[in-house]
């Protein structure tokens, strides 16, 4: 298998394998917050959620994402188990129109938390990765 390829376009990195189409990385810090050994919130999870509290929509926010509505879905489905009420509420689509989507009390909460917990982890690492994106090679 051929090694992926990666190319800086700040501030994203795109990485290509000939497998896959090209994936979106941001550059510097990404923050995962464990919850358990096999729960974690992290940067993908908190876009998806704040993208349905924008668009009120699962396939909304998994286009946004480009992921089908199915890895969406399922990202909604991690997200409700991993906390004791739901942060994410759906209703089902009916005659003359779709379901939809929404945050609940706690998603909002969660989500403003994770955000909260982004900025302050930038913040007190800014100065190093200022460096070592200085000393990088890009």
């Amino acid at each position: 298998m051929q090694a992926p390829r990666i190319v800086y376009r700040w501030p994203y990195v795109y990485s290509f394998s000939m497998a896959s189409k090209p994936k979106k990385h941001r550059l510097g810090p990404q923050l995962r917050v464990y919850l358990s050994p096999n729960d974690h919130l992290g940067p993908g999870k908190a876009d998806i959620m704040e993208l349905i509290a924008k668009t009120g929509s699962i396939v909304a926010a998994g286009k946004a994402m480009d992921m089908s509505y199915r890895r969406a879905w399922l990202l909604v489905d991690t997200l409700n188990n991993m906390f004791k009420t739901p942060l994410v509420t759906k209703t089902k689509g009916g005659k003359g129109g779709g379901g939809g989507a929404e945050l609940t009390a706690l998603g909002k909460d969660v989500l403003k938390r994770y955000r909260n917990m982004e900025k302050k982890t930038a913040k007190a690492i800014a100065g190093d990765l200022k460096a070592l994106l200085k000393a990088g090679r890009t």
